[in-house]
């Protein structure tokens, strides 16, 4: 059960960032983050309604602010970044770029929690670090600048950067509470870090546009329901019905989809080199959950 949960959640994921880059055409980065926060924000709202959970006084005062900032750092600036990212490189280039989130993971916990680094993590870490840099190579989307093509995948490995952080530093209190719950505050405090940005922020106009319905509703919405709520809550169950490295892998998997589905509705070429990438950066990937 866990582990169709696990792949679940990587299709779901899959899915969501080719709508997410269909909608990123005609959507801001900062207004596409803007909106799927606050949708998810509803939607988890919601959920814990319905399932009779408390969203204040379970907790210390201490964990509601670190899960706040976690969700600022993880979610507001994180995936921002990864809208920007995804906007100049393509869901492609995209999801290998994405597989530096193992490797800022292991180091995040080294740095901040203490934990070991092995032989076989850093060999992994080196081997995807080698894919991204593959990367840089590899032939620009049509209408794209090998500088562009460059500054989205720094901006991708930022994006990856600050989601191991904003995670890493939320570990201790998510060990202490539901998940679920956890989830909720963080979206919440990722909306209150949003919402003054987006009105300080050049564009505002356009940024708020956003919630007025458009035809670019067809891909943003589809694609937050399925990528800030739905694939989040399969992450959940296959993390709770088969072990977590198990499910981090197959969690993995969504590198695959993302790259046959690029190629199949977005168009994206799949060359040689970039299929070297993806194979580099899975490998290094496994070698790193490997322990």
């Amino acid at each position: 059960m866990g582990e169709f949960l696990s792949l679940s959640c990587a299709l779901a994921w899959a899915t969501a960032v080719i709508l997410f880059r269909l909608a990123g055409l005609a959507v801001p980065p900062l207004a596409l983050n803007l909106f799927r926060v606050t949708v998810s924000c509803v939607a988890f709202l919601l959920t814990l309604a319905v399932t009779g959970t408390p969203l204040w006084g379970g907790a210390p005062v201490g964990d509601y602010l670190i899960l706040a900032a976690s969700g600022v750092i993880a979610i507001a600036v994180s995936d921002t970044l990864f809208h920007m990212s995804l906007n100049r490189v393509g869901a492609g280039l995209n999801a290998v770029v994405d597989s530096l989130y193992s490797p800022f993971m292991v180091l995040m916990a080294f740095l901040l929690l203490g934990e070991r680094l092995g032989p076989t993590e850093i060999a992994g870490m080196a081997l995807i670090i080698t894919a991204v840099l593959l990367s840089t190579r590899v032939r620009p989307p049509q209408g794209v600048t090998r500088r562009t093509l460059t500054a989205g995948i720094a901006i991708g490995a930022g994006a990856m950067a600050t989601l191991a952080v904003g995670i890493v530093m939320a570990k201790p209190v998510l060990e202490r509470h539901d998940v679920l719950w956890s989830t909720s505050v963080r979206q919440l405090g990722a909306l209150a870090a949003l919402v003054p940005a987006s009105l300080l922020a050049p564009g505002r106009r356009r940024t708020w546009a956003v919630f007025k319905p458009t035809k670019v509703w067809r891909y943003a919405l589809p694609g937050t329901l399925l990528g800030s709520y739905i694939a989040l809550l399969l992450w959940i169950g296959g993390m709770k019905y088969t072990r977590a490295g198990t499910a981090a892998i197959l969690n993995q998997t969504s590198t695959i989809y993302i790259l046959v589905l690029a190629t199949l509705v977005l168009r994206e070429p799949f060359t040689r080199r970039k299929g070297l990438a993806a194979l580099l950066a899975l490998t290094g990937v496994l070698l790193v959950l490997g322990r």
